[in-house]
């Protein structure tokens, strides 16, 4: 069976989207009003990828990515123009602990986890006395010399030592990224600081430039970052709904298996290999994750270096287990603890890699439960999420109760499981996303985004999702007559 969706003058353009995650939606969600005809295929059953809600003991809860980053317009700017910007809710405070050494201990001044402020670092106790004297050799060292892309803990260690890379900027590159800073790339995962070193010769003085700056008559900067009242997983209904309004298709449980230019434009195969199903498109935004995306591809003459450095991306496995506690089960209420929550670094041991207070984070969850989130799993951690939910709960509770005190048993639980969920960025992969890009600029009518490319958070999967739709308007327009 074939979608007659081939390009002809005054015929309305098809733009097919494979891949309905966030970044998907998106693009559908930007070509709503073009002149143009859009069907977006997802393979699983549910549209939104790591944006998703459950229910824990009668609370709905982000179960996935939980915020977005409020500076970045392209993110908060589609979610206004998605009328939900009086949904919008900044977070109460993001100020985090770090539980290091068996003792919760005042996160310092840092950005990234990289400290800039060197007497706050000696006095949080995060670090040895050893460990703090080696961090300050950094103000004395001369410039770091960089040949091409290096490592995080690579560059890090040089200037403040390893225990600074350990305690603070390893843990807090496995809460962004679920990756490792031997294996993170300093210009990729870290690109403000790594602009910054550029003009200091120390890296904590780099970071100190960084830091935001107090504002007049000593008011409080607001937190840089928002949900939605519903919580952010909410946002992929509320787009694919204004999409499918205006006309899009929404194809779920479809698979792509096999892409391929023609003559007129692009033709997509779905279904079974005994039943194929031939989807014609005159443009193709790809928006799943590297792995997919690469051999999606591989059917495509020219692009046989997008297709390597696809290759060369790979993901991490993670789990989130979400816990409701009566209030009264903390000796000290989160409340007044007065933070969203705490950093574990791996080199303690620990099953759990960050806690997030969300019921402190964000104060309309507030109620008669605490809503605790720990996040598990990084890049090489896969054996420790194949134990069962029951399990990695029960540790994860004894871990909790270990650093906060808190007693008795959750009233609520929820184990949730992403594979294969977060791209590394590793050294190397700017130079890596430009060979893609330019490689897929090549060819009219194909565009990719996703997280895989400029950033993990939802307001950056946004910004590719514009890129792309640009992109493949442009080359609509310079080969259809759009009616």
């Amino acid at each position: 069976m074939a979608d007659n969706g081939h390009s002809r003058t005054h015929a309305t353009p098809h733009v097919a989207i494979v891949g309905g995650g966030i970044a998907g939606l998106a693009a559908a969600f930007f070509l709503r009003d073009k002149p143009v005809r859009v069907t977006v295929i997802e393979g699983s059953s549910r549209v939104g990828g790591k944006l998703a809600m459950a229910d824990v003991a009668g609370v709905a809860v982000d179960v996935g990515a939980d915020s977005t980053y409020a500076p970045r317009a392209k993110g908060t700017g589609m979610i206004a123009e998605a009328g939900l910007d009086d949904q919008l809710t900044s977070a109460g405070t993001i100020s985090r602990g770090i539980w290091s050494r068996g003792e919760m201990r005042p996160l310092p001044s840092q950005h990234m986890g990289v400290p800039s402020d060197l007497d706050e670092l000696a006095k949080s106790g995060v670090l040895t006395s050893e460990g703090a004297a080696r961090a300050l050799k950094d103000l004395e060292l001369p410039p770091a010399e960089r040949n091409g892309d290096i490592s995080v803990a690579e560059f890090v260690g040089r200037r403040l030592g390893q225990e600074v890379v350990d305690r603070l900027v390893d843990p807090w590159l496995g809460g962004v990224y679920s990756g490792r800073s031997e294996e993170l790339s300093f210009e990729a995962a870290l690109p403000t600081l790594a602009r910054a070193t550029k003009k200091h010769a120390s890296l904590a003085k780099a970071a100190s430039t960084l830091m935001p700056q107090p504002l007049p008559n000593g008011k409080k900067r607001p937190p840089g970052i928002s949900t939605l009242l519903g919580g952010i997983g909410t946002l992929p209904k509320v787009l694919s709904d204004a999409a499918s309004a205006k006309g899009a298709a929404l194809r779920t449980n479809t698979t792509v298996r096999e892409l391929a230019r023609t003559g007129k434009g692009w033709r997509l195969t779905v279904g079974s290999a005994a039943a194929p199903e031939y989807i014609d498109a005159d443009a193709v935004i790809v928006a799943v994750p590297a792995g997919p995306a690469g051999k999606l591809l591989s059917g495509v003459t020219g692009v046989s270096q997008a297709v390597a450095g696809l290759a060369e991306i790979e993901y991490a496995t993670i789990g989130v287990i979400t816990f409701a506690y009566p209030r009264d089960a903390f000796p000290v209420s989160l409340a007044e603890v007065g933070r969203s929550g705490y950093m574990v670094p791996a080199v303690d041991g620990r099953l759990v890699q960050e806690v997030t207070f969300s019921s402190v984070k964000w104060p309309h969850l507030a109620g008669e439960v605490e809503i605790v989130r720990c996040a598990i799993g990084r890049k090489g951690d896969e054996k420790q999420l194949e134990r069962d939910d029951a399990e990695l709960a029960a540790q994860a509770a004894a871990e909790l109760a270990e650093a906060t005190g808190v007693a008795g048993k959750p009233v609520g639980t929820q184990v949730t499981r992403w594979e294969n969920a977060m791209p590394q960025y590793t050294v190397g992969h700017l130079d890596r996303v430009a060979r893609i890009r330019a490689s897929v600029a090549d060819q009219p009518g194909l565009a990719i985004c996703g997280a895989a490319y400029d950033g993990v958070g939802v307001a950056t999967c946004v910004a590719t999702a514009q890129k792309a739709v640009d992109q493949v308007l442009t080359s609509l327009n310079g080969k259809v007559e759009v009616v």
